[in-house]
């Protein structure tokens, strides 16, 4: 993987890998190599620049990237980078979970947020048959990683991912092989939102502005080194108005 710099703003990016190690550097100065197990949390806040670089003795790189938008107390704050080592590891019955985000059966991750969520990554052994206990004001989902899995009875395909509205206070989960799944929740974000590309604002004119900023280098995205030495363009604005992304549940229209 090798993504040169690129913007990003109004949101927090969420690094976890299930294999290999990549390189993170950003216009804050870091640099911060992240290993399976190990979280990278950059929060964009006004705007943030950075680029990955997967390093040349990794044979194989599995992970995902997650966003967390931030709310509207604190998507014009000031960027920032945390990288976390240590982080809970819970083990119940069959069940063995990573928590990187949140809060999840009792325990806490350091990785700091400003909306109540979860995040962790869970390991079911062969056979099992697990009741996950969830938080009823989330909503959930369920993103399968490795093996096979099934949620509240419903076989879910590898990378898919299941989505469960909040009002629900457990997950049944079995597995026949075992199963690597990723548990997502969080309660439903109340604000309207418009994300276009790496950007996430709240109006077409917002997202317009955050794009002029990047494409004629401006103060808000500073310059960095890295071993790229790339630049990703911001792409043309579709001829269109952007309108914002609702909740279903606060869409009344």
């Amino acid at each position: 993987m090798s993504v040169a710099a690129h913007p990003h703003v109004g949101l927090q990016t969420v690094s976890w890998l299930f294999n290999g190690a990549v390189e993170h550097r950003d216009s804050l100065g870091i640099i911060q190599v992240i290993h399976p197990g190990e979280l990278n949390l950059m929060t964009a806040g006004f705007g943030i620049a950075h680029s990955e670089l997967s390093l040349d003795s990794v044979n194989e790189m599995h992970g995902v990237q997650l966003w967390i938008v931030l709310p509207e107390s604190e998507r014009n704050g000031i960027p920032s980078f945390d990288h976390h080592q240590d982080l809970p590891i819970l083990n119940v019955g069959g069940l063995t979970a990573k928590l990187f985000i949140g809060d999840f059966m009792r325990h806490h991750s350091p990785a700091k947020v400003f909306t109540e969520l979860v995040g962790a990554e869970i390991d079911v052994v062969a056979g099992s048959e697990v009741s996950i206990p969830l938080n009823a004001e989330f909503e959930y989902g369920v993103l399968l990683v490795l093996g096979d899995l099934s949620v509240n009875v419903t076989e879910i395909p590898l990378t898919n991912l299941y989505y469960m509205p909040a009002g629900q206070d457990s997950l049944e989960v079995t597995s026949l092989n075992g199963a690597k799944f990723i548990l997502l929740g969080g309660e439903p974000f109340p604000e309207d939102i418009v994300m276009w590309w790496n950007f996430i604002g709240r109006s077409n004119e917002e997202i317009v502005q955050m794009r002029t900023d990047w494409n004629n280098k401006t103060e808000r995205f500073p310059a960095f080194e890295d071993r790229i030495h790339g630049r990703i363009p911001a792409p043309e604005m579709p001829n269109l108005r952007l309108n914002p992304r609702r909740n279903f549940r606060n869409n009344t229209n």
